[in-house]
């Protein structure tokens, strides 16, 4: 019974968050093609029409995009606001905030938990807060290629764990971890 409310629970979640979306888009939200949102996301919704994501883009869970500055409302009286454009390409990782007049260039990273203030040139991994460049992709996937017998594939995903697969990815993290497929 469980399983089946958890399925269910799961099911609704990603029909709103897809009913979200499109309205978003209706409202000028530009979306390429392939960008994989990964489930919860805060894009700023009176501002959407000022966001574009490009082709093949993943944004991590609990992503926000602020196309707005509020901050000088209280004492100027006006609020400021600037496009975000995340170009094709990117991984924009987890609770990463990206904040208005910013592009993230192509073939990019945003590193977990990130705050995005400037621009971040085009095939770069940028991280913190304020996010800053700290190498180039190539030298980023060059630190994190391994062997493939250092790689878990499917059945290590979450929900195929057994104990024994289980007890697996902790020795590997034990040892300073793995990758998974």
């Amino acid at each position: 019974m469980l399983s089946y409310l958890r399925a269910l629970y799961g099911k609704l979640k990603d029909r709103k968050a897809k009913s979200y979306l499109e309205e978003l888009q209706r409202d000028g939200l530009k979306l390429g093609k392939n960008v994989s949102i990964v489930d919860d996301f805060f894009f700023d919704r009176a501002h959407c029409y000022l966001i574009s994501i490009g082709d093949n883009t993943t944004i991590a869970p609990s992503v926000r995009l602020v196309a707005h500055d509020a901050s000088t409302k209280l004492y100027l009286g006006y609020t400021k606001f600037g496009k975000i454009d995340i170009k094709e390409n990117c991984f924009i990782g987890h609770s990463v905030t990206v904040l208005c007049n910013v592009t993230i260039g192509p073939n990019s990273i945003v590193g977990a938990g990130s705050v995005v203030t400037k621009d971040v040139p085009p095939n770069s991994v940028a991280v913190g807060s304020p996010a800053k460049v700290v190498c180039t992709l190539e030298e980023y996937l060059a630190r994190n290629r391994v062997d493939r017998s250092q790689i878990f594939d499917e059945q290590y995903h979450i929900w195929n764990l057994d104990e024994k697969k289980r007890k697996e990815l902790l020795d590997a993290a034990e040892h300073g971890g793995g990758y998974i497929v």
